[in-house]
């Protein structure tokens, strides 16, 4: 077996959380774990992340977090955020050299910062890229690779810069398989029309479940909250907000199901494998990446309508705890998409053309 070379790889992540995220913070998640597996395989492993943030790998810090600056101060000028997101940029200037690839998790700038060094960096955007500003980065950087995270976000990016689909992944040893027996559904997502709290609440109140709603009230549309949940909301229905990991593992693992019931063009819906690690399957509403996270009838069920839904709650005794916890495992831990994004690392230093037809 041919030797592989140590790669020497900088994970650039993004300013709003530290890595790992306290709570909020799904991309920070999948950066931290991400990290934590390169540096497992033997990589040489930088990553560049706020100050707050944890490591085992080399850590070049810059600023605290926004989130960390909001807890600091009462009012954080607008501009902060840029601003956070430059001194990344400058500490990635002074140091692109010392990299083979430079894997960024971030939105925009970094492309015209990576200049030349764009063609041995991998981008990945964890969120949707059907719209117009994504859709003109791509136009304006036809050269910048760029990873999907699903095949269903992948088709909105360009072939040129499409370089392959690499699923999302976690460490299995943060959660064990819970046995279910809280007697409630649980939901898991901002408090916002795209993610549909008010969908759960009726499946639940028509198929005779509590819920346990857990989940920040969306800072940009806060009176979507106060018009669709809270008044819904009794000893049954419950709000608990945002969870941290070890809370969730309790929330998920008690819960009989997780509903997904979603609004929107999902591009992989992290929450989905967080239930299935815990083994507990997904009632998901079909749309995005829906599809291509559950397998029917194995890790949950996808479903088109609230009475689809309803039913499906009926079927859950059909599945099997530990079979969910067998297909995530089989899929979707943190190991299997580091190897998989070391092998699109590879071919991009091998100047492989590695893009996905169509």
């Amino acid at each position: 077996m041919a030797f592989e070379a140590r790669l020497r790889i900088a994970q650039v992540a993004p300013v709003i959380f530290p890595v790992p995220p306290v709570d909020n913070g799904g991309t920070e998640r999948i950066v931290h774990d991400l990290t934590e597996a390169l540096v497992a395989m033997n990589h040489d492993v930088t990553l560049l992340a706020p100050s707050d943030s944890h490591t085992s790998a080399r850590h070049l810090k810059t600023s605290p977090s926004l989130s960390e600056w909001q807890r600091r101060r009462s009012n954080v000028p607008p501009g902060v955020p840029g601003v956070l997101e430059s001194l990344v940029l400058e500490q990635l200037r002074q140091h692109l050299d010392e990299f083979d690839v430079i894997h960024c998790h971030g939105e925009f700038c970094h492309a015209a910062v990576l200049g030349d060094r764009r063609r041995h960096s991998l981008t990945t955007i964890h969120w949707r890229v059907d719209e117009l500003d994504r859709q003109l980065f791509f136009a304006g950087f036809p050269d910048l690779p760029v990873a999907a995270i699903s095949r269903a976000q992948g088709a909105a990016i360009p072939e040129s810069n499409r370089q392959g689909t690499v699923y999302h992944g976690l460490d299995p040893a943060r959660f064990n398989v819970g046995k279910g027996e809280g007697g409630y559904l649980a939901f898991i997502g901002r408090m916002t029309d795209q993610k549909r709290p008010d969908r759960a609440i009726e499946v639940a109140r028509a198929s005779g479940h509590a819920l346990r709603l857990a989940g920040d009230i969306d800072v940009g549309n806060p009176l979507w909250f106060e018009r669709h949940v809270l008044p819904q909301l009794d000893e049954d229905i419950r709000h608990i907000g945002p969870v941290n990991d070890r809370q969730k593992q309790r929330l998920l693992g008690d819960a009989r199901a997780l509903l997904f019931p979603i609004d929107w063009p999902e591009p992989f819906g992290l929450v989905m494998i967080e239930a299935m690690v815990c083994g507990t399957p997904v009632i998901a509403w079909r749309n995005g990446a829906v599809e291509e996270i559950i397998e029917e009838g194995v890790s949950g069920f996808v479903v088109d309508s609230h009475d689809e839904a309803v039913e499906a709650v009926k079927r859950l005794p059909e599945l099997d705890r530990r079979r969910v916890r067998e297909a995530f495992m089989a899929r979707f831990t943190a190991m299997r998409m580091a190897q998989d994004y070391v092998q699109l690392y590879r071919r991009l230093l091998a100047g492989d053309d590695v893009r996905e037809a169509g």
